[in-house]
């Protein structure tokens, strides 16, 4: 069948995902409507799968070693893959408040958009599902799997309140923390007693003290998980959870080594046991393809999407994400669609509603059109392959 020429193509990518917009927002709002935490989501990857599976395509679920991990690939020629990444975990209380079902349904949007078109196109696309995005790490879980084994650039889109060529990110460590003491009588025999919480106290405020003297991309911000048993009992265990974040992943080993002090001076002040448990997968600050992402920008704005310029965001203003890591393996993009006004931040209450509201179900079509065009120039543009791959290598020593 003969090629049709680019312009074409991205015509074509956008009607078809017209013609599945209805089954792209049922997706969106029943994840939304049901949110499931890291390696739980698994509501979330059956609505998923199934829509794939529908449409003609064999996808694979529990792929790459994680139960809520899918993928799906079509596609031939020597234009090389793209891979379009689906994030679908939630958040504890305020569910979907970082609009995951957004970007879950727009990745789907923009894999099954180009299916449809599969024998017109000179590459390969794959469509992965990465569970565990807000804590656990599961894209760099799958990368060591093999999950981008063959890719040859990666991407997604993320809701916010504006329209953002990319992320401004930070590199990102978790962190438990546990204090053993020694359980007595608070009133009748407290001397005989080694107190865990005065150990996480005096931690938390040492961390405290230590970020009046870090510098504008270093943060460290943790909460009590565990603060005791009863006010009359000396508490014996206690428990916290932290993250520590820097700009990249040499500041980052920096500053959790100072962090580490904090938690060992509880333990030095009070006597108590002190058990630290960093999580296996440290998040790394995005490694920005500008090539790549300028396709974006411009694929988007031809949907009528003005992006606010990047670098007028405040210094500091940043967030962490595993798809970090992928961009250190391949080139890629993280861009940001605004799915709420510009002073409603993701992460809290009021953001969960637009997500499920008029300005989320916009940012799914628009983001799943703006992601299978920008597929469209990197398979067809042998030129924006070069300078994609050029960039990728230039920022490679950074």
């Amino acid at each position: 069948m003969a090629r049709m020429g680019t312009t074409e193509l991205k015509q074509a990518v956008c009607a078809a995902v017209d013609d599945i917009r209805e089954e792209l927002l049922r997706l969106s709002h029943g994840i939304h409507a049901k949110p499931e935490l890291a390696f739980e989501e698994r509501e979330a990857v059956a609505l998923l799968s199934e829509s794939i599976r529908r449409s003609g395509l064999e996808v694979e679920t529990g792929a790459y070693g994680l139960e809520t991990a899918f993928a799906a690939e079509f596609g031939s020629g020597d234009a090389g893959c793209v891979a379009i990444l689906a994030e679908y975990d939630a958040l504890p209380e305020i569910g979907h408040a970082c609009g995951h079902n957004i970007i879950a349904s727009a990745a789907v949007g923009a894999g099954l958009a180009l299916f449809a078109l599969a024998d017109r196109l000179p590459g390969k696309v794959r469509i992965l599902g990465t569970p565990a995005e807000e804590r656990g790490g599961g894209k760099e879980l799958m990368a060591r799997k093999g999950a981008f084994d063959g890719v040859d650039a990666a991407m997604m889109v993320h809701p916010a309140g504006a329209n953002l060529v990319t992320m401004p990110s930070l590199a990102c460590s978790e962190v438990d923390v546990r204090y053993r003491g020694r359980a007595s009588h608070a009133a009748a025999m407290p001397e005989q007693g080694i107190n865990a919480l005065d150990a996480l106290v005096i931690a938390y405020q040492s961390i405290g003290a230590l970020r009046q003297h870090i510098g504008i991309f270093e943060r460290i911000h943790g909460i009590i998980t565990n603060g005791g048993q009863a006010p009359n009992i000396v508490p014996e265990n206690t428990a916290g959870r932290f993250y520590v974040r820097a700009a990249n992943a040499d500041a980052l080993a920096v500053l959790k080594a100072r962090v580490e002090n904090c938690f060992r001076a509880g333990a030095t002040a009070t006597g108590a046991e002190l058990e630290l448990a960093w999580n296996a997968v440290d998040y790394l600050d995005i490694r920005f393809n500008e090539p790549l992402a300028e396709s974006y920008r411009a694929n988007a704005e031809t949907l009528g999407r003005v992006f606010f310029p990047i670098e007028k965001v405040p210094a500091g203003l940043a967030g962490s994400t595993d798809m970090g890591n992928v961009s250190y393996r391949v080139p890629s993009i993280h861009p940001m669609i605004a799915s709420a006004p510009l002073t409603c931040s993701i992460h809290n209450a009021e953001f969960e509603k637009w997500a499920g509201g008029e300005m989320g179900d916009a940012a799914t079509i628009d983001g799943a059109k703006a992601l299978a065009m920008t597929a469209v120039d990197y398979l067809c543009d042998p030129g924006l392959r070069e300078r994609t791959r050029q960039s990728f290598d230039s920022s490679s020593g950074q």
